[in-house]
């Protein structure tokens, strides 16, 4: 019959950290890969209308945005409830959009400037004369090719 002796004096050795590292770079590496950085922090509402037809931009070096639609709730007091202009992070006038697309097309890549597009996401409570306004602007500077951004889904839910 054995017995099971327990040696005396011994000590636990030392945890291995040897892969630790690796550990630490493989969490490193996902972080990376699965963030997304925000582009803008939107300033006015932007609930865009709905559309059936839509075709999604596929590259999006070659696009500049517009927000258009009233201050958030937070904004009112300082700029009160008629709908604004929003460039980058900040409220704008109707005389700052063709400045602005103008500076955006000059940091963009030479070999991109003639494909420019700008991308209205105009929020469906925003009256018409204000992208009207925002269309004649950018007509000034020739930058001629504009998209509307919307939602997908039926047209129709528009109207309630």
């Amino acid at each position: 019959m054995s017995k099971f002796k327990k040696k005396k004096g011994s000590e636990l050795p030392a945890i291995s950290t040897a892969s630790l590292p690796d550990i630490v770079f493989m969490l490193l590496f996902f972080f990376m890969t699965v963030t997304v950085m925000r582009e803008n922090t939107l300033l006015v509402k932007n609930a865009l209308p709905i559309a059936n037809q839509v075709q999604k931009l596929d590259k999006k070096d070659r696009v500049i945005y517009i927000y258009a639609g009233k201050p958030m709730q937070q904004y009112v007091k300082a700029y009160g409830g008629e709908a604004k202009i929003q460039l980058n992070d900040k409220f704008a006038n109707i005389s700052d959009v063709a400045p602005y697309v103008l500076a955006e097309i000059q940091s963009k890549r030479e070999e991109l400037r003639d494909l420019v597009t700008t991308a209205l996401k105009v929020d469906g409570e925003t009256n018409m004369g204000l992208v009207s306004d925002i269309k004649q602007e950018l007509r000034k500077v020739n930058a001629l090719k504009i998209n509307y951004t919307t939602r997908t889904g039926d047209a129709f839910n528009n109207l309630d």
